[in-house]
């Protein structure tokens, strides 16, 4: 799987009604300089029942983002079909193949990685994190999701915070979408 260095996303679902994604919004040109601290690198599309978010080359994943929300209208907003027609889009099509960024994506049921290896996992419990510091993100999601009762907006604040306090490319302007 690819690394990407600059961005921190958290997607956690509690269950229908309780799912959120955010991300922290800092860009960073090479590696020593923050070019922005306040980037929104999370969104709802398609009619507000979806959630998205990016770790990468900020136009690639607004480019993978709009090819997105074109599947899910193709699939009636059927996430695990759009997500594999992108993927096999994305691997195939010269145009967008080398595509560098990892999208999260969210609704009511499920949380899929979308990667342009055509990869689409779907992760084993109801959360997951990607960016320089996911890894980060998700040892503390880990801990609080199996081990309070916080909600999935309040889980994806404090792991960006703890990630936000350990990544160097993470930074602690967090923005939160919720379903």
């Amino acid at each position: 799987m690819q690394q990407f260095h600059a961005t921190t996303i958290v997607a956690v679902r509690r269950g229908p009604g309780d799912v959120c994604i955010g991300g922290d919004g800092q860009v960073t040109m090479g590696e020593t300089s923050i070019m922005k601290y306040s980037a929104k690198k999370v969104r709802k599309i398609y009619k507000n029942s979806v959630l998205t978010g990016f770790a990468g080359s900020v136009a690639d994943a607004f480019t993978l983002t709009e090819r997105f929300e074109k599947k899910l209208e193709e699939h009636g907003g059927n996430l695990k079909r759009a997500a594999v027609g992108l993927a096999q889009d994305w691997r195939s099509d010269k145009a967008i193949r080398h595509l560098e960024a990892l999208m999260l994506a969210a609704d009511q049921e499920n949380i899929l990685l979308i990667s342009g290896n055509g990869e689409v996992i779907e992760p084993d419990q109801d959360f997951v994190a990607i960016g320089s510091g996911g890894n980060y993100a998700y040892a503390a999601a880990n801990a609080l999701f199996n081990h309070t009762d916080m909600s999935a907006e309040e889980v994806v604040r404090e792991a960006l915070h703890i990630a936000a306090s350990i990544c160097v490319y993470t930074n602690d302007h967090i923005t939160v979408e919720k379903l």
